[in-house]
């Protein structure tokens, strides 16, 4: 099943690089696209100017965020920009048993999968802060499959068997 392609109601600049975006769906955001602009270098220099930002306009019926003349390619699709926006909003609200238990993998399995000591891992799962990046490397592995085809490396249940004698 598709989700259908977010579409811009609405924008107002609240910063030098964020955005407040009100969404078809009902759904408002904030969104800081100063990453955005950073790594899109040239391209996207324009966007360091808070004047040029501010004029952000909705474009191709609701599809996307433009800035410049109408023919400009200064553009951000509503995709990518929603991505963005859910991506910062869900910063700081990683649930890790929840995670575990969607992905059906072992306490070891998950300590394995993050390069983590197994205490480290108990000690998320009972509350202690989890690190950013590992946090965002577990909602990376939730949305792209690939990443955890490409590195979980499954264990047996039990003790490993002796290995016969010679």
């Amino acid at each position: 099943m598709t989700s259908p392609v977010p579409r811009i109601t609405d924008i107002a600049a609240t910063g030098p690089t964020q955005l407040r975006v009100a969404w078809r769906d009902g759904v408002d955001t904030l969104v800081d696209l100063a990453g955005w602009i950073a790594t899109g270098d040239d391209v996207l220099a324009p966007l360091r100017d808070a004047v040029m930002f501010a004029a952000a306009r909705i474009g191709e019926y609701g599809a996307s965020l433009a800035w410049g003349d109408e023919d400009g390619d200064l553009a951000i699709d509503a995709f990518h920009l929603r991505q963005i926006a859910t991506e910062q909003a869900n910063a700081g609200t990683f649930q890790p048993a929840a995670w575990q238990a969607e992905l059906r993998l072992s306490n070891q399995e998950v300590a394995d999968f993050l390069g983590l000591s197994l205490s480290t891992w108990n000690a998320y799962k009972a509350g202690a802060r989890v690190p950013t990046p590992t946090a965002m490397l577990c909602g990376a592995a939730l949305r792209d499959p690939i990443l955890l085809h490409a590195h979980f490396k499954p264990r047996r249940a039990g003790r490993p068997r002796k290995a016969p004698a010679p």
